[in-house]
């Protein structure tokens, strides 16, 4: 499972989006819990937006079952995901995410990365309480040989999941579409401490 990514670099044209978070910190070591930068479309315009990574519908009452991510396969039927599936799509930029193969005991961290920023599909919520309106995202996994890895978009894709007029055949396609071939490279095991934040986390095995 894709449990931790890094967004430490971004586009000016990321950060020039209406709602980029003011002095965005880089992160090196993103987990469940944290606040995420996120991407989605509200009328016509792009917009940039902070959330907790953990899905929090309105309804929600036990945030300890907030989920991280959300299946590919069971979008369109899952009560936690079936409305913001229908109704608020999102990107999640990132340079790239950490992968654990191996033994149990002995796992070996792994950086993946593209040829530039990555952009997971996600799903946003909004958790209104106290007068004051949270945000929460979930990301969309895939499976990927004996793991699950974010289902990532291109352009052109990124275009049919932001959109609010998309069909379902249209999103059913991406959930499924081919994926890119990615940079893999080992780590060393600085980056298996969730505490562990800044460039060592990308120090090579």
């Amino acid at each position: 499972m894709s449990g931790r990514y890094a967004l430490f670099r971004w586009p000016q044209a990321i950060a020039n989006l209406p709602g980029f978070p003011a002095e965005h910190p880089q992160r090196w070591n993103l987990s469940p819990g944290a606040q995420v930068l996120f991407v989605h479309q509200q009328g016509d315009e792009l917009r940039a937006a902070s959330g907790r990574w953990g899905l929090t519908p309105a309804w929600l009452t036990d945030f300890a079952k907030a989920p991280a991510h959300a299946r590919a396969e069971t979008l369109a039927e899952q009560a936690m995901f079936r409305e913001a599936f229908a109704q608020r799509r999102c990107l999640l930029p990132a340079n790239g995410f950490y992968e654990w193969r191996g033994q149990a005991n002995r796992k070996r961290p792994y950086w993946l990365s593209g040829e530039g920023l990555l952009y997971f599909a996600g799903l946003w919520e909004i958790y209104p309480a106290g007068g004051a309106n949270y945000l929460s995202v979930a990301m969309v996994t895939r499976e990927a040989a004996y793991l699950r890895r974010p289902l990532l978009l291109d352009q052109a894709a990124s275009r049919v999941w932001l959109d609010a007029q998309a069909s379902a055949e249209q999103l059913q396609a991406l959930l499924a579409a081919a994926q890119p071939s990615l940079r893999e490279r080992a780590l060393a095991t600085l980056i298996n401490d969730p505490a562990c934040e800044g460039p060592e986390c990308l120090t090579p095995a």
